[in-house]
């Protein structure tokens, strides 16, 4: 099957345009799935598939992540169904429905704190315009680390970033933001070290910056700054989205702005403000309770 495999992730990639995360994705998957297996495509049956969704139960993985599996399977099957011809023996197997949970949220004073860095050091002046650009502009931390320095238009207050799919989206930049990304600027040469890099954020060794490496930061400003609350990097994508929406901004503009291709992926932030009105409701309104 690993023949099968490999044509199927170059397929993803070549055709598809998928993004490099999601083919790696796919392919840990694929190969996983192959190793349990282990025997020929044409021999596999939906049994063979049912059997390897309860080993991936018994092993404790978690239902969105089980479901990403599924979707490997059978994109990869169906995919060798229709260029050779055999049968796909995924088609029965159903996707399983995941109870979508609400992304967590930081406070606008949660963001104000969080930013509110005192730049002393080249570091403190690039971890400042991260966190100003990433809250400004709702970017994924992926989208925020491959960003290179003429992908920050200064001059008309704009970032070109590409996100899932290869997909480029254009985001405006506010003036705070701007002007951390500008401050920043005038210290990176003096962070390289030597090296030559285009990407716009790098790390202590004048190298890019990596994903893992960003969540540190952000882990160690948020406890300098007295947030104590558990959130990841996209907290800030999700705070970003919900703090537009409070204000009034048609979705259809935040849905452009985070670069989802489909606008129920959006409307999660309209059950967040449900949810924000209904606990202002009970805790003001002088007969919400008995």
């Amino acid at each position: 099957m690993k023949q099968y495999i490999e044509e199927f992730i170059d397929y993803i990639i070549i055709e598809r345009g998928l993004s490099t995360n999601t083919s790696e994705s796919y392919n840990r998957d694929l190969i996983k799935y192959d190793s349990f297996l282990n025997k020929s495509i044409d021999l596999v049956d939906y049994i063979d598939i049912e059997k390897y969704i309860e080993y991936l139960k018994k092993e404790g993985l978690s239902e969105s992540t089980i479901c990403r599996n599924i979707v490997s399977i059978k994109n990869f099957h169906k995919y060798v169904s229709r260029i050779y011809n055999k049968k796909d023996p995924s088609e029965t197997i159903e996707r399983p429905k995941i109870k979508k949970r609400l992304p967590s949220v930081l406070s606008i004073s949660d963001i104000d704190n969080i930013l509110n860095i005192n730049t002393i050091n080249d570091f403190d002046y690039r971890n400042k315009a991260m966190l100003e650009l990433m809250y400004a502009t709702g970017l994924r931390v992926s989208e925020l680390v491959s960003l290179n320095v003429n992908d920050v238009d200064i001059q008309n207050s704009v970032v070109r970033c590409f996100g899932k799919g290869s997909k480029e989206r254009i985001i405006p930049i506010g003036d705070i933001a701007i002007d951390s990304i500008r401050e920043y600027l005038e210290r990176r040469s003096s962070m390289l070290k030597g090296y030559i890099t285009d990407y716009l954020f790098i790390n202590n060794h004048g190298n890019k910056l990596t994903r893992q490496g960003f969540f540190k930061i952000l882990k160690i400003i948020a406890k300098k700054q007295g947030v104590n609350k558990s959130f990841s990097p996209h907290t800030l994508r999700h705070s970003f989205a919900t703090h537009l929406l409070e204000n009034n901004v048609d979705l259809r503009i935040i849905q452009e702005l985070l670069g989802h291709e489909n606008i129920s992926t959006t409307q999660v932030y309209t059950h967040l403000q449900n949810n924000l009105i209904k606990k202002n409701y009970d805790n003001y309104h002088p007969r919400s309770k008995k």
